[in-house]
């Protein structure tokens, strides 16, 4: 079955077609059927459905049965258009975000000739083989909205300031978490269970579930007092944004809709701004970057300050650096290290202005250890087996990706995962070097920031002196295999 739009869609798709087999005008058309040119644009474009007199008057003009039109069979010519709408995709990703018709899509695909469906067969096809699934599209989808903004977004600040003011919380950070409990519970009718999953073992990984029938916040009783303040902000980002269409966990565990995972970002970001003030965390990264030195430290008590954890701080400065400081070209990692195994997981990225070199793969490849990300997760390793508690270390590196001209400062910070026990987990932003960079950062001369060469994962590298390496150049080895084979034979063809 078709949802109504894409019956409008398919509607307006097979009349257009019918039109232009007996090369008819929109004006030949109109004459024939008494319906006004415009109002025919409309239906072809998949705007309006017509009522059932003008769908017999457009049969009978088209000279085609109206069981024809109505049918939701898309016929030959048409197959490639049925099988992107069924498969719902197209219908679920946010076009209009981005200021796209659905429509045109659709029109352009069904007009484009056989070539062009039949590659959008193949990537459909591919997309059920490698198991790629609507919300991968919606996370895809909303990364993209993310970095066509920048990553920042006047809306919500200014719903932040007017919810401060409305509410009165206070100037000073950090926000104590009890007085954000306390307007949940009092404006807005909340429950909060502070060990409220700990009778659950199967949900240990989460942080809060919300409840809707009894609006009850049940939360992880081994959160720390920021991870709790930030779970309360984005409680009452739900419901100071009016966001009904949400997930009740504290992470997405799958993207039901694309309306759901758009807001559950809406609500991080509100969340973390609420945190971080703008002015006041802007003025004291002017000073840092001022600094002639890196300073790890002097980075770590910015983030302390607000009692931030790094990946609300991180989150923070990809908002505020591309906005105010003209560094446009970054990019944001996080990984997650289990020791045990040895096995580092990507499980965020953004990249802002372009794809960055360092970016996730789902081949199971083995990510490049001259990273800093996962050079610092195994240096934080280390010092737990040596019996040495290390809360957060950090660290800076500049990358340069072999074989181009890109190179980044790179600043991780590195820490113990939790809730979730024995794991680690690492966050980096990389700002990609340049002259503007380099007028702005001050301590990007200092000798002291170690500096690499990099590669995507260990498996496309090809440097041969790599102590770091987790496993040989395998694609490297089969492209140079292939090249000798292609030379003999150029040879032997003489």
């Amino acid at each position: 079955m078709i949802n109504k739009i894409q019956q409008r869609i398919l509607f307006g798709l097979k009349v257009k077609q019918s039109r232009q087999a007996q090369s008819l005008s929109f004006a030949d058309l109109a004459g024939r059927t008494g319906i006004s040119v415009s109002y025919l644009n409309e239906i072809e474009k998949g705007k309006k459905y017509p009522k059932e007199d003008k769908i017999q008057a457009l049969a009978h003009a088209l000279g085609v049965q109206e069981s024809d039109l109505l049918s939701q069979e898309f016929g030959e010519g048409l197959a490639p258009v049925g099988e992107l709408l069924r498969s719902n995709f197209l219908n679920e990703l946010p076009l209009d975000l981005f200021g796209i018709e659905m429509s045109k899509v659709v029109e352009i695909i069904a007009s484009a000739g056989a070539r062009v469906g039949a590659f959008i067969s193949t990537l459909l096809e591919l997309s059920r083989n490698y198991a790629v699934k609507e919300e991968n599209f919606y996370f895809g989808a909303l990364r993209s909205y993310l970095e066509l903004h920048n990553n920042y977004f006047d809306d919500l600040e200014q719903e932040v300031d007017r919810f401060i003011r409305q509410v009165q919380l206070p100037v000073e950070r950090p926000l104590p978490p009890d007085l954000l409990k306390r307007l949940l519970e009092e404006r807005w009718g909340y429950t909060i269970l502070d060990n409220g999953l700990d009778a659950y073992p199967d949900l240990a990984p989460l942080r809060s579930v919300f409840v809707p029938k009894r609006k009850e916040l049940l939360l992880n009783s081994k959160l720390s007092a920021i991870q709790r303040s930030f779970q309360f902000g984005k409680e009452l980002a739900f419901q100071w944004l009016q966001l009904r269409d949400r997930a009740y966990t504290s992470s997405l565990l799958r993207g039901r809709t694309f309306e759901e995972v758009l807001n559950h970002s809406r609500a991080i970001y509100f969340s973390v701004a609420l945190h971080l003030p703008q002015k006041q965390l802007l003025e004291e990264m002017e000073a840092f970057f001022r600094n002639d030195r890196w300073d790890g430290e002097a980075f770590l008590l910015i983030m302390k300050r607000y009692d931030a954890t790094p990946e609300m701080f991180f989150h923070r400065l990809t908002n505020l650096l591309p906005r105010f400081f003209g560094m446009k070209k970054l990019f944001f990692l996080r990984f997650v290290h289990d020791p045990e195994k040895d096995i580092f997981e990507m499980d965020k990225e953004l990249h802002l202005n372009q794809k960055h070199h360092p970016h996730g793969n789902r081949l199971n490849e083995h990510y490049c250890r001259r990273w800093i990300s996962l050079s610092l997760l195994r240096e934080l390793r280390a010092l737990q087996q040596g019996g040495v508690f290390a809360d957060r270390i950090v660290k800076a590196q500049i990358s340069h990706y072999l074989h181009t001209e890109d190179a980044y400062l790179c600043l991780t910070i590195a820490r113990p995962s939790y809730p979730a026990p024995n794991k680690n987990v690492s966050v980096t932003i990389g700002l990609q070097l340049t002259d503007g960079l380099q007028s702005k950062i001050r301590f990007l001369d200092d000798p002291g920031i170690l500096r690499r060469e990099v590669h995507t994962t260990c498996e496309r590298c090809p440097l041969s002196d790599c102590a770091e390496r987790a496993c040989p150049p395998v694609i490297v080895e089969k492209k140079q295999q292939m090249h000798r084979i292609l030379e003999k034979l150029k040879e032997l063809e003489g």
